[in-house]
Formats: structure tokens, sequence, C-alpha cells
């Protein structure tokens, strides 16, 4: 029987008597994958783009949005730490970050501090800044027009194959495919229409409030430190001028060297440091057939011990930054620290002391202290980039204490106690390789040559018949190279340095 306009299927329509929400849901839901998935992503994927401030070269982007109305814009320096601005405050999603780092000692980072030269510089830095948060937030905008407009495109799409199959299921058959097609042509039409203009809309108010909140706060910056926040002052140099050393070691217990045979003549600080004839420095001195300073001392850490005055052996020790600025014409500088700044001991005791080690409370505990410890290391970074003479620098990295397998008394531990297993070593030598990272990607930022420690592991044989590399439970300090580990560890440094023996 031939099919008669009365019997055939009406085709959609866009009869403005429909019901508005039956027209409108489509769009609105695309509206909102737009704004809450789209923003996010370009915010993620647009590179950030490269400016010159204050003698420093900077990367200006945006961080990623949070469901807070205002926030503050973001420093990232060397490795991951952040620093909120709170000089700078926006309202909206768009919320400037500036990546710095390695700092650099340049004349135009030095004329900052010629007279009249702040206000001219800083007004310079803002108009870099602001222009390279214009390029960032057009750049990215490009990227959310075409993102919204490969999701309309995808929405039609999707849109389509809902009404052929509302179509097919109809009773008296589907309308005319040209029709449905010409209707679908138009829904997807108006909905990519309302979605670009709800998106420009929306980018163009987040890019006033980024830009108004941005140029209220740099209004007032005169300078780096200004920008990023008061941070704390490098040490001034210590004590008189000392020459006749070709490098020098600053640190901690591993390259003081704890437990091995004292400097016949040391000074009061190298015997409340407990500081060894064959220490890092010792050993790197014989290998090398030079003179090599020993700063190192136990218990240092970066506020205290290297960067702040320390007390150790009921005395008052000076920074070792203090000291090493006062040693002349060093070709080199090796870095021992990390460990006592997240305090790893108390880790390793715990994980021999209870049946399961791995509960969140210790481990959001050592993620706060890796946290403060990169804060502190960035400073330190750029105090070691500054020494005088430009010396080569060693960072040496935190070495593991036991292998996977590890089941020797060492690694068993008292009978009253359930001593480490397999899982606590592999959680041991995760938040020790967490360490690592932050050592290493703040060394290799100021082009720092990394030095990873190659001694041999407690409970591994010694094949060479030289003893063990670390000292065990029964020794008067466990954990810490012997004789035979400071030798290695002094083989793996001369190896990195510029200047062959």
């Amino acid at each position: 029987m031939t099919e008669t306009p009365a019997t055939r299927p009406a085709p959609p329509t866009d009869d403005t008597r429909a019901p508005l929400r039956a027209r409108s849901w489509p769009a609105a839901l695309l509206v909102l994958f737009c704004l809450v998935a789209g923003i996010p992503t370009v915010v993620a994927l647009t590179p950030d783009q490269g400016v010159t401030a204050f003698g420093q070269y900077l990367r200006v982007g945006a961080r990623a949005p949070d469901l807070a109305p205002v926030g503050p814009a973001q420093i990232v320096q060397v490795g991951n730490t952040t620093l909120d601005v709170d000089r700078v405050r926006v309202w909206g999603p768009l919320r400037p970050q500036l990546t710095l780092g390695p700092v650099q000692r340049n004349a135009a980072a030095t004329a900052v501090f010629e007279p009249g030269a702040a206000q001219r510089m800083g007004a310079q830095a803002v108009e870099s800044v602001t222009r390279g948060f214009v390029d960032w937030y057009l750049l990215a905008g490009a990227g959310l027009l075409a993102f919204t407009l490969a999701a309309s495109l995808g929405a039609a799409g999707l849109r389509t194959l809902l009404v052929l199959r509302r179509q097919s299921r109809s009773p008296g058959g589907h309308a005319p495919l040209p029709e449905i097609l010409r209707y679908c042509v138009r829904a997807g039409r108006r909905m990519t229409v309302v979605a670009v203009a709800a998106v420009v809309l929306a980018w163009g108010v987040s890019g006033v409030l980024a830009w108004a909140g941005a140029s209220d706060g740099l209004r007032s910056v005169a300078s780096l430190s200004q920008l990023v926040g008061a941070r704390q002052l490098t040490p001034d140099p210590v004590g008189p001028p000392v020459e006749g050393f070709d490098g020098a070691v600053i640190g901690d217990s591993r390259v003081s060297r704890l437990g091995g045979p004292p400097l016949p003549d040391g000074s009061a600080a190298d015997v409340a440091c407990g500081r060894s004839t064959d220490s890092l420095a010792a050993q790197l001195a014989a290998l090398r057939g030079e003179r090599v300073l020993n700063l190192a001392c136990p218990s240092a850490t970066v506020t205290a011990g290297l960067r702040g005055p320390q007390e150790q052996g009921g005395q008052q020790l000076p920074p070792q930054i203090g000291l090493l600025k006062q040693v002349r014409d060093l070709d080199y500088v090796v870095v021992a620290i990390g460990p006592n700044d997240v305090s790893w001991t108390d880790f390793l005791l715990y994980c021999y002391g209870v049946p399961d080690c791995a509960d969140n409370l210790v481990q959001g505990e050592f993620d706060y202290r890796l946290a403060a410890f990169d804060n502190v290391w960035s400073d330190l970074l750029v105090d070691l980039n500054e020494l005088p003479g430009d010396p080569q620098v060693v960072v040496m990295t935190s070495y593991e204490a036991f292998p996977p397998d590890a089941g020797c008394g060492d690694a068993r531990g008292p009978q009253e106690y359930p001593g480490l297993d397999a899982a606590k070593i592999e959680l041991l030598t995760e938040r020790n390789d967490a360490l690592n990272e932050v050592l290493t990607a703040g060394a290799r930022a100021y082009g720092f040559a990394v030095a990873d420690p190659p001694v041999r592991a407690l409970c591994e044989p010694s094949a060479d018949g030289l003893g063990p590399d670390l000292q065990g439970l029964g020794d008067p300090f466990p954990f810490h190279p012997t004789g035979v580990g400071s030798l290695r560890m002094a083989a793996g440094v001369s190896a990195l340095l510029d200047r062959a023996p």
C-alpha cells in the first residue's frame, strides 16, 4: 500500500510550541561540558610562554583551576616547589602561574639595586609578565575554541544517532531521511552557535578578571623577592679567607664518616662532628692527590647545618655555606644532604617496630616533610650556584640501606620487634626514591652533577672480600658508611669531576 502524507510519520520539528527544555537541554549540556572539561584541559595543555623579568627567565601560564571563586597566583620553583603569590589574587578560573629557576646571577639582576632602578625595572617586569600572560591567554583561547568546535561536532553526531534511533522505532515508520538530516543539521548548528557564544563569553570574562587581578597585584612589585615572597637570606661568609684546598665536602654524617678513625690533629669542630681519616673528603684527597676540606657534620639539615648554625657536641657551629664562601679557588664542592631533613631514621625505626608501617598517617607525615625539604632545598641550590669562583657542584643522592630480598639479622632486628620484611623494604625504597627525585630535579635544573653512591646495601655479600660498605645494627653507627663505603663513594664522585686527578 502506498504511504500517504496522512499516514507518513512526521519528521522532527523545531516548532516553537515544543517545550523549551526539550529543545535546550542538549545545548545546555554541551555548554556545561565545554566549560567544565574544556577550560581545565586547555590550561593543562597550553604551553607556558617565556619572558624575562628582573634579569630572570620566567615562564608564564595558568595554574590548574579549582572550585574556589577567588585564589592567588602561583610561583613554581626548582623541582616541584610551589608558592602562592598572595600579592596577586584573581577571581575566576584563570590564575597566573610563573615558573622560575634556576635563578641567574647577572648584570640585569644586580641592576635592580642601583639608585632609581627598582621602579623602572619593576614596571618593565610587570609589562613582560602581563604580555606573556596575554600571549598564553590568546593561545589557550584558540585551543578552547577548537575544543568547543570538536565537542559540538561530537554532540551533533550523537544527537543525530539518537534522532535516527527514535525515528526507526516509530510505529508508522520513519520520516524521509532528507528531512531528518535537515533537522539534525539545523539542531547541530544551533547547538554549536550557543556553545561557542557561551564559551567565548565565559573565556572573555575570565580573562578580564585575570588581567584585573594580576595588574592590581603586580603594580606594587619592585623586585623579584617581592614577587616570590621574602625568603631566608643567604648565609654571610664566616671566618678568615682559606686557601690551598682543591675541593670541599659539605653535608651530614654520611660524609663526615661517623665511626671512623678520628683526625689526629683535628680542630674542635672536627672532633664535635666526628670527622674521620677515611671520610669522603679524605678518600677523595687520597684518590686524586689533592687537598679536600671536610665541613660535614652529623645531624646537619639545610636550615640547621648548611644554611644556618648548628648545635653539635656542645658547640655552636657556623653555617657550612658561610664557611665555604671563604674558601678560595675551589674546583669542586660535594653536597650530601636530605635524610636528616625528612627525619629518615624515624620512618626506618617505625618500620622495625610495628607489623605494618604503610599507614596513611605516617605517609602523610613523610609527604609533608618532603615538601618542606623541597622548599629549603631550592634556597640551598641558589647558594651553591652563587659560590665564589663558580666551582663544580656534585650532589650526592641517598643510598638504599637494604636490597628487596634482605633477610639477614640487620633486617630482622632485635627479637622483640617485628623487623623488616619485603613489603616494608619496598615502602622504604619508594620513599628514598621520592627524596632522590627532589634532589636530582633541583641539581639538574642548575646543571649540577648527580652522584648515586655505588655502595652495597646491608645483607648483600661482599664478593671482593673488603667487608661491608655500611655499618650494621651491631656497629656504633648503623646504616652509615664504613671506610670501604666512603672509598666507593669517593670513586663515584671522582668520576664526575671535570678535572682529572
